[in-house]
């Protein structure tokens, strides 16, 4: 049975106040006192970030922990384990007997065990001759069973915060989808609004955020997130109000002059046909040919063609166009089969979207198709969308192909295609929002 007296530790270690006030916390428990020790090692495994210990100690613990006869870790039971440091190492799956000393010292400094040590430093036990323990060498778990509800709080303490952090970081995660899914809805229909500001914005709050944040930091980036996406509602919102007030009519026609390609936009150049050369491909050589005489570009001619037919409606497929230069900055690749390495207005674009439709091998028939359905400025945005993601495509021409079909049946739209390009093209180290 333990003595209670104060022991010291054998040779060279030193004496402790951590461990004079270890034993006599060991000291004071109650007889009657008792706890699950599993129970007890899994709220352990929890606090182990509040009480500064890893988890080789833990698997050390747990080795000592087996030693121990009973379930129930009480004071009736005797509370000392003495296994040799062969044993602990065969119960921590070959840990080396070096590592098993340094683990065991570091349990004794984060207050979890006590040393008892016998005259020779060895571990062992003295029986009557009823074949009890009369007398153990070894290390104590009363500091455990002394702690137990300490633990017990502090495994709490940690389960809440992580939940804490668990709920932060879900309703980040919706912020940001709300706040990604509002800029890209905004664009899509045209709303006025700094809407390339805002979403630069966001994504300076998501990149600024370290790799293992904290929770006030956590707690601070959602703060700010909930207030960007109470600014973008509101912005919304008066948008919503003031269509209200003009009347569902005027908001219809505003919509159908809007999807016109060949409408004034204050932000972009218009697009302007005149006499000149178009470039057009040489499929042969896969250069480019210039022919002479024709009035801008030749899908540009088809559809002012088809516009003057009666009940034709020249709304490039009832699919809406993107400023020129939201879609050079989600597809910043186009640019360099512009003239001089810059596109300046649709008629370039155009221009370079034949060029790329040649040396992704789109025969000339899909892109004629795809133009339209699409509108011209619709089909050379959807190739330079292409040209950003050849990587990921095997066939250019099937895929525009499969999407001019879907879009004759108005299941695909430009804007959820620009806005990922524009997430993917953002500075390197940023995040998906």
């Amino acid at each position: 049975m333990e003595t209670g007296s104060v022991t010291t530790p054998f040779g060279r270690r030193s004496m402790t106040l951590g461990m004079l006030a270890s034993q006599v916390m060991a000291g004071e428990i109650k007889p009657d006192q008792s706890v699950d020790k599993w129970k007890l090692f899994r709220a352990l495994c929890e606090a182990k970030p509040l009480l500064g210990i890893g988890d080789r100690a833990l698997a050390v613990l747990n080795a000592l922990l087996s030693f121990y006869p009973k379930n129930e870790l009480a004071q009736g039971n005797g509370l000392i384990v003495f296994p040799s440091n062969i044993q602990l190492s065969l119960r921590t799956h070959g840990m080396a007997e070096q590592t098993v000393r340094r683990h065991l010292a570091a349990l004794v400094d984060a207050g979890l065990l006590l040393r008892k040590d016998s005259p020779n430093g060895k571990r062992y036990v003295r029986r009557d001759r009823a074949g009890e323990v009369d007398e153990a060498f070894g290390f104590s778990l009363a500091p455990l069973l002394a702690r137990a509800e300490e633990i017990e709080q502090l495994a709490a303490a940690v389960m809440a915060e992580r939940l804490h952090v668990q709920r932060l970081r879900e309703r980040i995660t919706l912020c940001r989808r709300d706040i990604a899914k509002l800029i890209e809805a905004a664009v899509e229909e045209d709303i006025p609004g700094d809407w390339q500001g805002l979403y630069s914005e966001f994504r300076d709050l998501i990149d600024g955020l370290p790799r293992s944040p904290t929770t006030a930091q956590l707690e601070l980036l959602l703060d700010e997130l909930t207030g960007l996406r109470t600014n973008i509602l509101n912005q919304l919102e008066i948008q919503v109000k003031s269509t209200k007030r003009r009347g569902n009519a005027d908001y219809i026609e505003r919509h159908i002059q809007n999807s016109n390609p060949d409408s004034t936009s204050e932000l972009e150049p218009r697009f302007e046909t005149k006499q000149g050369a178009i470039a057009e491909p040489d499929n042969d050589r896969g250069s480019v040919t210039v022919a002479k005489g024709e009035t801008g570009h030749p899908f540009a001619q088809k559809e002012e063609e088809q516009s003057r037919r009666p009940g034709v409606r020249n709304d490039g497929g009832g699919l809406k166009s993107f400023p020129l230069g939201l879609v050079l900055q989600a597809c910043p690749e186009i640019l360099a089969y512009g003239p001089d390495g810059a596109i300046r207005n649709w008629r370039e674009l155009m221009a370079a979207a034949v060029i790329v439709r040649s040396m992704l091998g789109v025969s000339p028939s899909a892109y004629e198709e795809a133009a339209n359905v699409m509108g011209p400025e619709n089909a050379a945005t959807v190739m330079a969308c292409i040209l950003e993601r050849g990587g990921h495509i095997n066939s250019a021409g099937g895929y525009l192909r499969g999407l001019t079909r879907r879009s004759e049946k108005g299941e695909f739209a430009i804007g959820p295609m620009l806005m990922a390009l524009l997430r993917a093209n953002a500075p390197a180290g940023r995040k998906v929002g």
